[in-house]
C-alpha cells in the first residue's frame, strides 16, 4: 500500500516535489505502523507525524500559489482542508479503537494514499505547470 515517487508524481517544481517525497515518505511510513494488530499509541503517533508535516506543506503550496495569483487558489485549499478534515476523522477512529482495524487500514488507503497521488496528479501539477508558465 506504500507510495513509490516516480515520474508521475512529479511536478517539475523543485520546492513542491521535494516536499511531496518528505511526505510520501510519511505516509509510506503511515501504512508500515498502521496494520491491525499494531499499538494505538505508535499509529496515533504516525499520523500526527503525518499531520505535522501536512500542515507545513499545505502552507507552503499555498504561499506559492498566493506570490502566483493562481487562479484556483480557493478550490485548491478546498482540497487542502477535506485532506485535513479525513486526517483527523482517522484519528477519532483509531482513538475509538483498541488498535488499528481492517476498517481503519481501508480508510487510509482511500483517505490518504489513493487521495495524495490523485491530489498530486492533478492539483498539484497544475500548479507547477501555471508558475512554470509565468
Amino acid at each position: 500500500m506504500s507510495i513509490t515517487f516516480d515520474k508521475s508524481l512529479e511536478t517539475g517544481n523543485e520546492l513542491i516535489d521535494s516536499q511531496h517525497k518528505e511526505l510520501i515518505a510519511r505516509v509510506n511510513k503511515l501504512t508500515e505502523e498502521c496494520t491491525p494488530g499494531k499499538e494505538k499509541n505508535v499509529a496515533v503517533q504516525t499520523l500526527d507525524f503525518l499531520m505535522d508535516y501536512t500542515v507545513i506543506h499545505f502552507a507552503d503550496e499555498e504561499k506559492l500559489q498566493e506570490e502566483h495569483n493562481y487562479p484556483l487558489l480557493a478550490q485548491h485549499k478546498e482540497q487542502h482542508a477535506a485532506f485535513v478534515k479525513a486526517v483527523d476523522e482517522l484519528r477519532e477512529m483509531l482513538e475509538e479503537e483498541e488498535g488499528p482495524s481492517e476498517a481503519f487500514v481501508e480508510a487510509v488507503k482511500k483517505n490518504v494514499v489513493d487521495w495524495l497521488v490523485v491530489h498530486i496528479q492533478g492539483w498539484d501539477k497544475k500548479v507547477a505547470e501555471y508558475v512554470c508558465a509565468k
